[in-house]
């Protein structure tokens, strides 16, 4: 066994990385640069009717999107390659006659049928069949047949599997990280397939060889492999290897807390599930979300670091992350957090930055070249910014500094536009147009001097000329607005009101 920390991240490209097989990549990533450790990226291809194309580059695209960097994986090759398991096909089949030579494994011969037939037999009787210890000397392998019936049976092309011959009367103790000792009676066992004829190996064999032979000294993956943990400690005790230390995460739960997450629930809920758009389904990344908040929120579905902090960036949670601060229960899955998590990583952003990406989005509403320059996108950002939890909020916080409105805010009309009005508006456009120095601060002290000298109130002047502004009661700072907007269009709003109110 390596002295250095190994993991490995071994999805199937059955189709798009699931965030929940994305939190294991994570949880590996984290958990390996944590102990200077390498993380490695093994595609296990062996079910090859179920193989999607397109589905192994989105696992590397959505890795590589969220920072999760692999050490070593296809085109990454350090010594322990290939990486694919249908390229290490003719590996496997030396180490399933090793299990038959040791006695640990055999050929069985049964078809389909004859198993169906079975299952149905149990099954009248209220029973469970189970291919094992129980009935595999009664059923069709090389168990029950001769050396010479074995083998004219192979050279006469007869499919054939093989199956691990699991023990009887034995108690298991396994040990997990996450959940402690788990005491397992092999009699419950059944004798699973390692090999079949076509000269594929199935997940287990592959499994445990490949893992062996790239020296992973942790494996840590989803609750649902607890059920092939006993399967996985007798096949390394059958070939006489020291097993890896095993950690079983807990799964993603619907936002209801009852039941897995799926993709279904993100359809019904209108949230995301995948990391990047597949197909018809909207990702992470094409709904807005930053890949650091990704990464974070689902840091913490199912690990806490102890404290009541939260927000933590990839460097952050390496320096936190420990496998025994990992919970054993589900962890419920909840959109309004992710937001959350997305509004705060926006919050950590300069201003700069969030401006550099506002631009892009002024050049995509075409509006004029003076108006979306970064001087202008850096100004807009600093007075929206706070109100903000992705990059596209900011056009909907900050539109009428860009165009002018076309339509008044009804509530917002009926409370504001009164008789007087439009003479007070009126007014006010000739104190703002004698304005020389066109200031916020310039702009806010004349308004103010000309209200308090006409004896007015605030409110009968502030909202209206706002509403005139912006076409509604938000947005922030009045006199920001109508100095980033500038005279001439200030006049073109308030005649606009004036004429349509």
């Amino acid at each position: 066994m390596a002295s250095k920390v190994r993991v490995r991240f071994a999805p199937s490209p059955t189709g798009p990385l699931h965030i929940g097989g994305l939190r294991t990549a994570l949880y590996n990533y984290l958990f390996a640069k944590k102990h200077d450790g390498d993380f490695i990226l093994r595609i296990e291809d062996t079910d090859q009717n179920r193989f999607v194309p397109g589905a192994e580059q989105y696992i590397k695209d959505a890795l590589q999107w969220c920072g999760i960097t692999y050490d070593e994986g296809p085109e990454k090759d350090k010594g322990y390659g290939p990486y694919k398991q249908s390229e290490r096909k003719p590996l496997y089949k030396q180490y399933a006659d090793e299990l038959i030579k040791k006695g640990k494994a055999y050929y069985a011969f049964d078809t389909p049928e004859v198993l169906d037939n079975h299952r149905k037999e149990h099954e009248a009787k209220g029973k469970t069949f189970i291919y094992n210890w129980h009935n595999r000397e009664k059923l069709t392998n090389s168990l029950t047949l001769t050396e010479d019936q074995v083998n004219t049976k192979i050279k006469a092309g007869e499919p054939y599997v093989i199956r691990f011959k699991a023990p009887k009367e034995k108690i298991l103790e396994l040990n997990d990280v996450i959940r402690g000792t788990i005491s397992i009676d092999t009699n419950i066992l059944d004798d699973k397939v390692l090999f079949k004829s076509d000269g594929m190996p199935t997940y287990h064999l592959a499994n445990i060889v490949d893992d062996h032979l790239m020296e992973i000294t942790h494996v840590i993956r989803g609750e649902e492999w607890l059920p092939s943990l006993a399967l996985h400690h007798l096949l390394y005790e059958a070939f006489d290897w020291t097993p890896p230390i095993f950690a079983h995460l807990p799964l993603i739960l619907k936002p209801t807390g009852k039941g897995k997450l799926s993709k279904r629930d993100g359809e019904k809920g209108g949230f995301p599930i995948f990391p990047l758009s597949w197909n018809e389904s909207l990702g992470y990344k094409e709904a807005g979300y930053f890949p650091e908040a990704v990464v974070n929120f689902l840091a913490m579905l199912g690990w806490n670091p102890g404290t009541e902090e939260e927000v933590f960036s990839l460097e952050q949670l390496i320096e936190k992350f420990s496998l025994d601060r990992v919970n054993k229960s589900g962890a419920r899955f909840d959109p309004e957090k992710n937001k959350w998590y997305n509004q705060q990583h926006l919050q950590q952003k300069s201003i700069k930055e969030l401006a550099g990406l506002f631009t892009t989005t002024l050049e995509t509403k075409q509006i004029p070249a003076e108006l979306s320059t970064t001087e202008k996108a850096t100004q807009v950002v600093s007075l929206v910014k706070e109100r903000a939890s992705f990059v596209s909020d900011l056009w909907e916080l900050s539109n009428y500094f860009f165009t002018t409105p076309t339509h008044y805010e009804e509530k917002a009309v009926k409370k504001q536009w009164k008789e007087q009005t439009p003479t007070l508006i009126s007014q006010v456009k000739e104190v703002i147009n004698n304005v020389e120095e066109f200031t916020s601060e310039n702009i806010e002290s004349a308004v103010k001097h000309w209200i308090k000298a006409q004896e007015l109130s605030f409110g009968k002047v502030m909202p209206p000329l706002r509403l005139v502004i912006v076409g509604d009661m938000k947005g922030p700072h009045l006199f920001d607005i109508i100095s980033f907007i500038g005279k001439t269009e200030t006049n073109k709003r308030i005649d606009n009101a004036l004429n349509n109110l």
